[in-house]
């Protein structure tokens, strides 16, 4: 196995360590780790509903994410399944978050 492919592997623990430490300090202690995966859970569902997760590789092309449309999906969600109330500006640290630790891991690429 090669370094790349090392750097390809998705930890769930390593990316709630990740946005724990991105979120501004007003906001650190807000969210418990099952508060960030619940919504990092969400995000995943958003864009497996709207058929951005791609087995196939071949096919992989540039997504466009409107993130108001992710946002709106996650707190109506949270909201549906008792899980808290979650502000807009919230919701948008942490993908902002999720995506940061993608990126860090090589996941885009």
């Amino acid at each position: 196995m090669s370094e790349k492919d090392d750097m390809l592997i998705y930890d769930e623990d390593d990316s709630v360590k990740f946005i724990q430490n991105y979120l501004p300090q007003e906001m650190k202690g807000k969210f418990s780790n099952d508060d960030i995966n619940y919504i990092v859970d969400l995000v995943y569902d958003f864009y497996e509903s709207k058929g951005f997760i791609n087995e196939d590789p071949e096919k992989d092309a540039d997504v466009e994410i409107d993130e108001e449309e992710l946002i709106a999906y996650v707190i109506k969600n949270a909201k549906k399944d008792g899980v808290g109330k979650f502000e807009a500006e919230e919701i948008s640290f942490i993908v902002q978050g999720e995506l940061e630790y993608c990126d860090s891991i090589n996941m885009f690429e």
